[in-house]
């Protein structure tokens, strides 16, 4: 059913995981990670391209979760 104000359809999307500590399917430790992020950052990539970048072509679902750290504080 649409809503009543937006003119659009639905609610539906992805959501974030509730949970604080990293899925045990993630290979790379945290130390890997962190050296990821700083090449993709010396290659010019925003933040936002490099979180995508490790989500589909490294499977890390959220660097947070895995370093302690955000991408941006790396």
């Amino acid at each position: 059913m649409a809503r009543m104000h937006a003119r659009k359809r639905g609610k539906s999307g992805s959501k974030r995981p509730i949970s604080k500590a990293p899925p045990s399917w993630v290979k790379l430790t945290p130390d890997e990670v962190e050296a990821l992020v700083v090449k993709y950052a010396k290659e010019g990539y925003p933040p936002s391209m490099i979180g995508i970048i490790l989500r589909d072509q490294h499977g890390v679902p959220l660097v947070k979760q895995i370093t302690g750290k955000s991408i941006t504080q790396i």
